[in-house]
């Protein structure tokens, strides 16, 4: 049986800490406990979590996994939203979410 781990999530005021089965993808397990990675057009029409679309971007503030995708690794070196899609909770981890004005608008720090 997988093992649950904490996730904290920042929403705006508010702090979260959800339990999520090791190995899960990101994106999944805050969409399935009613957190919005997207922003008003890109709920509609996105990727569905294959990386391609770039909308669902979230702050990992803490307990940041490796870059694994091409996306990831611009990420790292230009202070981007890491996309929720393409990462799995294999540790303890505390998430951002990010405001998104147009489309996916994924701004730096």
């Amino acid at each position: 049986m997988d093992e649950a781990i904490p996730v904290t999530v920042l929403d705006g005021g508010t702090e979260t800490t959800l339990r999520v089965s090791e190995g899960a993808v990101l994106r999944d397990a805050l969409l399935d406990t009613g957190f919005d990675v997207y922003g008003r057009v890109s709920r509609r029409v996105n990727c569905g979590g294959r990386g391609l679309c770039g909308t669902c971007g979230v702050r990992v503030r803490e307990g940041t996994p490796a870059p694994e995708q091409w996306h990831d690794a611009a990420a790292e070196r230009w202070g981007y939203p890491r996309l929720s899609c393409q990462v799995r909770v294999t540790e303890p981890m505390t998430v951002e979410l990010v405001e998104k004005v147009v489309w996916g608008q994924l701004l730096p720090d």
